[in-house]
Parts: C-alpha cells; sequence; structure tokens
C-alpha cells in the first residue's frame, strides 16, 4: 500500500494544486495559461481516478477478508474482489506510466500524391474524406489549410487541420489518435484510367504533426523568413485569383517551406503557413531530442517518415491491412466512410505496450 500510495502522491499532489489554481479567475484571464493548466488537469484526472478506484476496491477486499474469518459465507466473495483490487492496481500503474506529452494537441495531416499519377491524386482524395469522416464521428472539427487538385478532382498534395472541441483527456486526444498515420498508405484497385481492368497498385504519403496554434509556444524570428507571394491556380494550371493571394514561406535556416493558397486573403494564406511552418518546426525538434537523448518518442518519430509502407488498402479483396500491427479487416468500405476506430485502437494498444515494457525494463 505504501508503495503505491508513494508513487502516486506526486500526482495527487499537482492535481490539487492545479484545481486551486483553475479555480482562481485571474488565471483565465492568461488564455495560454489556462489552456495548459486545464490539459494537465484532465491528465492527471486519469490517476485520480484510478487511485480512487484501486482504493475502494482494496477496501472491499480488505472488509471481505476481515468479514471471511467471522462467516465463511464471505470467502467465496473474496477470490472475486482480490481479482477486482488487481485489476484496479494494473490500471493504476499503466496511467502512471508518463505519457506522449502532445497527446492532447490537436493535429495537422499532410497528405501527397505518389507513384501511380492521377490514381495516387485521387487515393489522396479518399484518404482526406477518410479522415474527414473519422474526425466527424469523434466530434472533432475539420478544415483544408492548403490543398492542390489534379485534373481528375483528386489531391496532389492536402493539409488538413483537426481541432478536438475543448480541452479533451490525452487519450483522447487528437494526437493520440492520429499521430500513427504517418507513412506511406498503399492501395490497390482498378483506376478510373484503366480500361483493361487491371488492378494496379500505387501509394500516397502521410505526415501527422501535432498543431502549434498558439504562436507564442513556438516563436521564429521574422528575419529567418522568406515570405513570397504569387497567384493561386487551380486543375491543369488556370488561374483561380486575379490578385497575389498565395503565400509561399521559406524557413531559411532549416530550409523549411510551405505554400497556401486555398484562402482569398494573402493574410490567412500566411498565417495558415505559419502555422504549419510551426507544426513542421516541432516535429523536426522533437525528432532531434529523441535521437539525442532517448527512446521514449521512437514510435512518434516513425510517424513522420514517409519511406515506412505502413498500410495497404486492398479494393477487390475489401480488405485493409496494417502492417505495423498486423491488423486485417475486410471492412475497407466501411474504414474510408471514417470507421478507423478499430485500425487506430490497434496502434494505440501497441503503443501502450511499448510504454509497458520499457517502464518494466527501467525499474
Amino acid at each position: 500500500m505504501n508503495e503505491v500510495a508513494d508513487a502516486v502522491a506526486p500526482s495527487l499532489a499537482e492535481h490539487a494544486r492545479i484545481e486551486a489554481e483553475l479555480a482562481d479567475p485571474a488565471v483565465h484571464a492568461d488564455a495560454r495559461r489556462a489552456r495548459s493548466l486545464g490539459r494537465r488537469y484532465a491528465e492527471l484526472g486519469r490517476v485520480v481516478a484510478a487511485y480512487q478506484q484501486w482504493r475502494a476496491a482494496r477496501d472491499d477486499a480488505e472488509a471481505a477478508a476481515e468479514l471471511a474469518e467471522e462467516d465463511p459465507g464471505f470467502a467465496s466473495e473474496l477470490g472475486e474482489l482480490r481479482s477486482a483490487e488487481e485489476a484496479a492496481r494494473d490500471r493504476l500503474r499503466r496511467v502512471l506510466i508518463p505519457r506522449d506529452p502532445d497527446d492532447s494537441r490537436d493535429v495537422l495531416i499532410e497528405i501527397k500524391a505518389g507513384e501511380g499519377g492521377e490514381e495516387s491524386a485521387l487515393f489522396a482524395a479518399d484518404l482526406l474524406r477518410m479522415y474527414q469522416r473519422f474526425a466527424e464521428r469523434r466530434g472533432w472539427r475539420t478544415d483544408v489549410l492548403g490543398s492542390t487538385v489534379s485534373d481528375l478532382g483528386g489531391m496532389k498534395d492536402v493539409t488538413l487541420a483537426v481541432k478536438a472541441r475543448g480541452d479533451v483527456a490525452p487519450e483522447d486526444g487528437v494526437w493520440a489518435h492520429l499521430k500513427f498515420e504517418g507513412g506511406v498508405h498503399r492501395v490497390q484497385r482498378v483506376p478510373v484510367t484503366e480500361s483493361q481492368g487491371r488492378i494496379h497498385t500505387s501509394a500516397a504519403g502521410v505526415v501527422a504533426l501535432p498543431d502549434v496554434e498558439d504562436p507564442a509556444e513556438l516563436e521564429i524570428d521574422p528575419a529567418d523568413l522568406r515570405v513570397d507571394v504569387f497567384r493561386s491556380s487551380g486543375p491543369g494550371g488556370q488561374s483561380v485569383n486575379t490578385t497575389d493571394s498565395a503565400v509561399r514561406i521559406t524557413h531559411l535556416p532549416s530550409g523549411l517551406v510551405v505554400a497556401c493558397q486555398n484562402e482569398k486573403s494573402q493574410l490567412q494564406n500566411k498565417e495558415s503557413a505559419l502555422r504549419i511552418l510551426r507544426a513542421r518546426l516541432l516535429a523536426v525538434q522533437q525528432e532531434q531530442a529523441a535521437a539525442e537523448a532517448s527512446e521514449l518518442r521512437r514510435s512518434q518519430v516513425r510517424t513522420v517518415d514517409r519511406s515506412e509502407r505502413i498500410r495497404t488498402y486492398n479494393f477487390p479483396e475489401n480488405r485493409i491491412v496494417d502492417h505495423r500491427t498486423g491488423f486485417k479487416a475486410y471492412n475497407l468500405d466501411q474504414v474510408l466512410a471514417g470507421d478507423l476506430d478499430a485500425v487506430v485502437q490497434s496502434c494505440m494498444a501497441a503503443e501502450e505496450a511499448e510504454r509497458l515494457a520499457a517502464a518494466g525494463a527501467a525499474e
């Protein structure tokens, strides 16, 4: 008991302190601080709830053990109560293991057509709709920040912002669910451009990035930026706007380039481009930190590597396979309609197993 109490005590104390801070109206005058405290409070709330459940289960088991000494009738319940106590202890141990600190963040998803020409661009559009519908099912909001449409209505490239409504617990966060989407998504089907009915294989690349919506979180020196404006264009290269509203931003120290042209306003396109740039810079910083410091974020580093084939979508067999977890199902039509939960859960379970193994090795 003392071992559990010692492990939980810092979290309980921090939870109580943050609760007191959030009750102070002055804290909410600083929206950024209030949001940060709210996210941490929600994360610690999982620990508090698990601790309370374990204590209740332990008290029930101890009470049954005392009563069983006087009345053998209670002995039959003791085994079940001990099992419940052990299950509650195991859940508490799991929530005490540090999570990815970005789990409660919102997400930017970048989808780019790869090998396969128009077929790849059409598949990229399918992936975009899949993420939009998945977000809708979970009550999240989506916004297309930038896109380039192909001649047949596919997507050569597109950036989608996915945002939760209000503060959420880390396990319910957008990043907690979508960080596994980065990599090569392969499709096998008969393209609309195929006249002989032959099955083709093509691919689209996906990068998932934790969103840095608050500029103060990652400040960029304006002197490090080169901003170019140009005229937006649509499918086939035709002009969409008659003014130079599209924006291309180059981050000189890193060489990263972001272009946005979806909005009619040059200012709005610049804001969207800066938002994407901040997310990319954060990903680069985290990848470097993971490589230098620890293996804690190894699975997240993989999500920004588009060279890794992660999933196959086989239309003739209505089959989807996640190559990292071994997940396989024959409901591809439902997955593309937004029912991505089972696929994502297989990735989340694999990540939790990695965290538990790492925690066990450290003990």
